[in-house]
This record gives structure tokens, sequence and C-alpha cells, in this order.
């Protein structure tokens, strides 16, 4: 039924929504482009492989149905980029230079919808890897097509190749920021931990920084540093200064102690009594139980906590930016100011990417130690 649904809308997006806009600069909105009569076979023939897709999710045997509806909605997400390239660049040749043809509503709702058909398809067909090789023949196909100018008509693609090496700094900016402050936070739920009678106090400190709004507690600390580097002159001699990553790396790990110090405490209590008294009539030190028996039993609580952390770490390193610390926030910023949505996207689309690989990625190592520790 939801492989159903989600073809049923996929069809109205793509028929009943606007795929593209045409618009004579970046800053404006445009007029909408539909796909009747506007487009070439290749929208058509994505329609009609999503439909047989839905028809043999009906057949008897799951496995082979959900990897053949993988293989046709594959397909379908390849014919309806190149689809959309191909009309953008006819819409803008013959236009002036800053006329822009950019995805629309229907266009963006068409691949999310095929996101979900392919999502049901690949559990349905019950294989683990089918999930990765299907991302990583969507990026592949991407970067190929993108590489031979399929989308070069896409304003998106025209603001990619006038930003490419600003988008490629952001994105690294980015992923030390965020990992930079993931490695703090931990430091610092580790240290929380040991205290352990001010566990109360620890756990109403943690817990109220939650509740401060991310921008206010970010200008609190480029307030605090200020005063810090007045009083502690050493302190700029040694590089810091009240702007930039310093207040940005502090205010994400403070975001991040919840989750890491709850984890890190769930983790450590997820043995038994009775197999630490073992332990411990066995001879080992407190120590050695640590190592060998608390984190071991406990590694699936700290990795579900860490996949947590950084996940939360990378959607909040795009405020950095507002404390002059850079990363893909910048990216974003400036086409908010610009009013420019695909400068916008150029920030955006990144940081999901980000946040989805690690996600994965974490989940996947916490699903196989499960497995280990069962």
């Amino acid at each position: 039924m939801g492989a159903i649904l989600a073809a049923i809308a996929f069809l109205a997006s793509l028929y009943g929504l606007p795929l593209l806009r045409l618009a004579a600069n970046r800053l404006v909105v445009g007029d909408p482009v539909f796909a009747e009569g506007n487009f070439g076979m290749e929208i058509h023939a994505a329609a009609g492989l999503v439909v047989a897709a839905v028809l043999i999710f009906g057949g008897r045997r799951a496995n082979l149905g959900g990897a053949g509806a993988v293989t046709l909605l594959l397909t379908a997400v390849a014919l309806l980029a190149l689809g959309l390239g191909a009309t953008a660049a006819d819409l803008i040749s013959g236009e002036p230079p800053a006329a822009r043809a950019s995805l629309a509503a229907g266009a963006w709702l068409a691949f999310a919808f095929l996101a979900v058909a392919l999502a049901i398809a690949v559990a349905r067909a019950g294989r683990s890897w089918l999930g990765p090789f299907s991302i990583g023949a969507v990026l592949l196909f991407l970067i190929v097509a993108g590489r031979a100018g399929a989308f070069d008509g896409l304003s998106l693609a025209v603001e990619l190749r006038a930003r490419r090496d600003t988008v490629l700094d952001a994105i690294l900016q980015h992923a030390l920021l965020s990992g930079g402050a993931l490695v703090l936070g931990v430091l610092g739920a580790g240290l929380l931990a040991l205290w352990r009678r001010g566990q109360g106090f620890v756990e109403m400190l943690v817990g109220g920084i939650q509740v401060v709004p991310a921008v206010a507690l970010l200008g609190g600390l480029v307030a605090l540093a200020s005063g810090l580097l007045h009083a502690v002159p050493v302190l700029r001699a040694a590089g810091l200064s009240a702007l930039g990553p310093f207040p940005a790396l502090v205010g994400i790990a403070a975001y991040l102690l919840l989750p890491l110090w709850r984890g890190l405490r769930l983790a450590l209590r997820a043995p038994d009594a009775a197999t630490l008294d073992a332990a411990t009539a066995l001879g080992l030190t407190p120590g050695q139980v640590l190592a060998r028996v608390r984190l071991p039993i406990g590694a699936p609580i700290l990795i579900g906590a860490l996949r947590v952390a950084a996940v939360q770490s990378i959607g909040l390193a795009t405020l950095g930016a507002l404390v002059g610390a850079g990363g893909l926030g910048q990216v974003v910023f400036d086409g908010m100011a610009q009013f420019a949505p695909d400068l916008i996207l150029l920030g955006a689309i990144p940081v999901i990417g980000l946040s989805l690989a690690v996600e994965s990625g974490l989940s996947r190592v916490e699903r196989a130690v499960r497995r280990h520790a069962a």
C-alpha cells in the first residue's frame, strides 16, 4: 500500500505541479513549466517505470519483486534527472546569460516520492547491501552525468560551477567544526560522568543547556570569550578569537553533552549485578571491569548516543557561521542575504547529505555491535 501511495503521489507531482521555473535571473521566481507539452520522452518513461515497479510489487516472491522494483526505480530517477536537465538547457538556449531554469516544486516532490518508493522496495527485497548500493548508484550517475554536462542548464548547476571552490572549502570547514565539537563533547561528557556525587547537578546543567536557544547561546559565548581574552591576553596571542571557531566549538559541544552523558551513564550501567559480581570474583580490578565488562556490554548504547550527537553536531554547525566559524552555514546565510534559493540549496544539500551518511554509517556499526554482543 505504501508503494502504491508513493507512486500516486509521484504521478500527481509529475503531471500536476510545475517541474521547472524559467526566470530572467537568479533572484526572481520565474514562470512555471509543466510536464505537458514541454518535456521529452524521458519524463513519461520515468512515469511508466514507476507504474511498472508498483505492479511487480504484487508478485509472490517478495525478494525478486523488491529487487526488480529497485532496478526500475533507479532507472526512473536517472530518466527524470536527464529529462529535467535536457529541458532546462532547451529553455535557456537563446535567452540572455542571466536567465535561469530552476527545479520547481513538482520536481522536488517527484524525487522525494521516488526516494520513498525506493526505500520501500529495498526493504521488501530484504537485502542489506541494496540500500547502500542504490545510494552509491545514484551518486555515481549524478557525478558522471554532471561531468558530461547533462545538468548544465539547471540553475543549481550554474551556481555550483560559479562557487565550486567555495562550497568545497565550506564542506571541509563544516566537517572539521562538527567533528571537533563532537570530540570536545565526548571529552566533556566523560569528565562529567566521573563526578559521581554531582550527577544530579550535572543532569540539571546539561538538560538546562537544551532549553537555551542556539543563537542566544552562541551570542553569549562570544561575549564570554571576549571578556576572557581581555582578561587573559596570552590566549589571544595563542590565536583564539571571540569570533570564529572557538565559540562555535564550545557552543555545539555544550548541546552534545546531554545525549553523550546519558548514553555513557546508561552504557556503564548496562551489565547486570550478577555479571559485575562474577567479574569481581574473578579478581578483576575496577579498571579491568570497565574495559572488559562495562564498555563491551554497553558499546551499542555508546554508539547510539554517538550517532545522535554526531548528527546533531552536523546540524548545529550550520549556525556556527553566525559567529564567524564558516562552514556550510556561511553558504546558506549568503544565499538568504542575496535572496538566492539555489545558493541556499548549495549549502543545505551537503548538510543533509553529511547527516544522512553519518546516520547510516553509525547505525550499521550499532547494529553490528548489537549482534556481536548478543
